[in-house]
């Protein structure tokens, strides 16, 4: 994918580091967990660099007949393991709880940078048409609307009934561009978009996306209903 336009790679790269900012602003919050908030940054970087010597090695690409997809298997299920682990465990929750409302919501305008991406790439035959705003995929409307949300945010609980409703319309367009990128991929299982599959996210920088923004986004949408629905200061 080296014959790529230079603006397609740079506004990828500028999505994937503004969502680790934004990580970090939200948990700069983290003031009683200092030292297990450093050990996160470091767990993320670290996490960064092993997929993207996975991608530029051709594992993901080079093993598309495997089931379950080895991109799943090492890509998004650590990812969703780590998750979980974060919600059930005391201590998870505890850490969780800290990060505040306001910068979990501004995180998700990267999302407008990403479709933007996904738009472009499919233009250079890398992504479906059906995974952009021209097919089925809204996921730009929770970035633009984020930008509102989030500046309006003073007091979270003061305004959880629509911020609730916000992020379920939210997550819910998340998890439209999630089945339809898996359905639309050249996997086994694949349902859709025979004639141009998704296979921009098993190659350098691109499979970022998947191992790392969208879990980031969903992590975000989760601890927010959380800390909304029980009402967490």
């Amino acid at each position: 994918m080296e014959d790529l336009p230079l603006h397609i790679p740079i506004t990828f790269w500028i999505a994937t580091f503004a969502t680790l900012i934004f990580l970090l602003w939200a948990m700069s919050n983290m003031k009683k967990d200092r030292y297990k908030a450093n050990i996160i940054f470091m767990g993320i970087t670290g996490w960064l660099i092993l997929q993207a010597i996975l991608a530029k090695e051709g594992i993901y690409y080079s093993h598309l007949e495997a089931i379950p997809p080895l991109l799943m298997v090492f890509g998004l299920l650590p990812m969703i393991v780590l998750i979980l682990l974060l919600f059930i465990s005391r201590s998870g929750r505890k850490l969780i709880d800290q990060l505040p409302v306001k910068q979990l919501t501004i995180l998700h305008v990267v999302r407008i940078p990403v479709e933007l991406v996904l738009y472009w790439l499919m233009l250079e035959t890398y992504i479906a048409e059906v995974m952009t705003f021209e097919g089925r995929n809204f996921d730009i409307l929770a970035g633009v609307t984020a930008i509102f949300v989030g500046l309006m945010i003073k007091d979270p609980l003061k305004a959880r009934g629509w911020l609730i409703v916000w992020n379920l319309l939210a997550l819910g367009l998340l998890f439209n561009i999630v089945a339809t990128a898996v359905l639309s991929a050249p996997f086994p299982f694949q349902q859709m978009a025979f004639e141009q599959p998704n296979v921009a996210v098993l190659y350098f920088p691109y499979v970022w996306l998947p191992v790392f923004i969208v879990p980031a986004v969903l992590f975000s949408h989760l601890v927010c209903l959380r800390k909304l629905i029980y009402k967490v200061p």
